[in-house]
């Protein structure tokens, strides 16, 4: 018989009656213990917070955390954050960030202090609701339970102290506050927990339930989490609100627009930090979102693409036009869902644009125009294909997506086909384009005509919806998946 897992919430005291078991609905054991008894939770995956009333290097709070990653146990706060907040040469670097949030939040609350303050932060939150965003990117820096922070007036304000505060120490009203941002924080709705089984790893699927263009709709995601289950992995969706709860979950699938510039590629690079499986891995998104380099890299290990120049000024728009003759496309470098993708018909054309683009970039992508009637995607996962489909032109238009000028957007339609249906051709070059990105999860797009077949763009964040792209593998394609982060996770 299989023996349960433990994968809850665990409180780690010095004493018991720091926090008293009736003070929450989670298990609360001494230091002492968890040092000494590491069998208390065998083949589990608990989330512990470390409440100690110190962290001093090779204090029993020091010791419990370290030996909590060695167990494979989450814990807050990792030996990392306890070394960080030991002083002010080690947490330095993050002080420019946090005194900028710190000045953006006062200056919007019209708070001009005259003498030095504190403030104590308990998960993220804070009593003084006008330094909240604060709050939130202190305990994205440091995922510690309770830091107290020392404010300096002037000018502009300045962090002058930071440091954790042991819960032994707290007012009863602050050890209030802070049991209520802990069962905050502790606290999940997505799924009712009588529902919820006992799986021995949870994934984070980050994504935003507003976006028009989601490569996963909810409905998607909650599709895999059934399949999902049965390879003992509880998928949760999370927000870009969460970044906080990142490091509390074992793996992340990115399921938003990934872009270099925002909070995706911060929630990938978190992830890789805390040495968490993902995907899309942080170095797949820098090399798939610039074609610059997707054409370098293709052109380099003879994979086939499109005649494709790359124009650095527009002097060098004439040798272009030489080389590809009209109608020709011209791309930004880290463009996404056709957006940034222009066809151009004239010369004219093409240096109006260019001109109005090199305000914003650097470097052009012209390319052959190929006409199709719908592209090839191969979707490509740890080396292997995973689906492929046909997209269909949008109507009337001459790419998959045509977006409007009020924003919103029309998309072709879709079909997917059996491996044993797709030219061998046609997944052999998908599968070559996305093994030199990487292991993790691409959509490879491929033209197709009387010339052979051209790697158009590798995407490193491609759609994968039930009923669309897993039309012809159904539920393996939402297996395989889970497979993938299952694997991962036991190596």
């Amino acid at each position: 018989m299989r023996k349960p897992l433990y994968s809850g919430w665990v409180i780690l005291v010095d004493s018991l009656k720091d926090f008293p078991n009736a003070e929450t609905p989670h298990k609360v054991i001494t230091t002492r213990d968890y040092l000494a008894r590491p069998q208390l939770f065998d083949a589990g995956r608990p989330k512990v917070v470390n409440l100690s009333r110190s962290y001093a290097y090779q204090s029993r709070g020091y010791f419990c955390s370290l030996l909590a990653e060695a167990r494979g146990h989450r814990v807050m706060p990792t030996v990392e954050a306890m070394l960080d907040l030991a002083g002010r040469e080690l947490y330095g670097h993050a002080i420019p960030e946090l005194e900028q949030e710190l000045n953006r939040c006062a200056r919007t609350a019209k708070h001009v202090p005259e003498e030095e303050f504190q403030f104590l932060v308990s998960m993220g939150r804070i009593e003084d609701a006008r330094y909240e965003r604060f709050a939130r990117l202190l305990f994205d820096w440091f995922r510690c339970p309770i830091i107290e922070v020392t404010v300096a007036p002037g000018q502009l304000l300045s962090i002058k102290r930071m440091r954790p505060r042991p819960l032994s120490k707290l007012t009863e009203a602050q050890a209030a506050a802070f049991r209520d941002a802990l069962q905050h924080h502790t606290t999940r709705d997505w799924r009712t927990p009588k529902a919820r089984p006992s799986l021995k790893y949870s994934l984070a699927v980050l994504y935003d339930p507003d976006e028009a263009l989601a490569p996963s709709s909810p409905a998607s995601i909650r599709h895999f989490a059934r399949i999902a289950e049965k390879h003992d992995i509880d998928v949760e969706p999370i927000t870009r609100k969460q970044f906080h709860q990142l490091a509390e979950y074992d793996a992340l699938w990115i399921r938003e627009t990934t872009s270099i510039d925002n909070h995706t590629y911060r929630f990938a690079r978190r992830a890789m930090q805390e040495g968490m499986p993902v995907i899309d891995d942080p170095i797949s998104m820098i090399r798939c979102t610039n074609k610059v380099y997707l054409k370098e890299l293709l052109t380099a290990n003879d994979v086939p693409v499109p005649p494709t120049v790359v124009v650095a000024n527009k002097d060098e728009i004439a040798g272009a036009e030489e080389r590809l003759g009209y109608p020709l496309v011209v791309k930004i470098p880290d463009g996404s869902f056709s957006r940034g993708v222009h066809k151009v018909e004239t010369p004219k054309a093409f240096r109006d644009l260019a001109k109005e683009l090199f305000k914003e970039t650097d470097l052009l992508i012209a390319q052959k125009f190929m006409r199709t009637d719908y592209d090839w995607r191969i979707g490509v996962l740890g080396g292997e294909p995973l689906f492929a489909c046909h997209y269909l032109m949008a109507r009337s238009h001459w790419q998959i997506v045509k977006h409007k000028p009020d924003g919103s957007a029309i998309q072709g339609s879709a079909r997917a086909f059996r491996f044993d249906e797709v030219p061998p051709e046609v997944l052999d070059v998908g599968v070559r384009a996305a093994r030199l990105i990487g292991d993790g999860l691409y959509g490879v797009d491929i033209k197709q005509n009387a010339d052979g077949v051209f790697v158009i763009e590798i995407n490193d964040n491609p759609n994968v919806d039930h009923g669309c792209e897993d039309a012809a593998g159904k539920d393996d394609v939402w297996s395989k998946l889970a497979r993938w982060f299952y694997d991962r996770l036991e190596m």
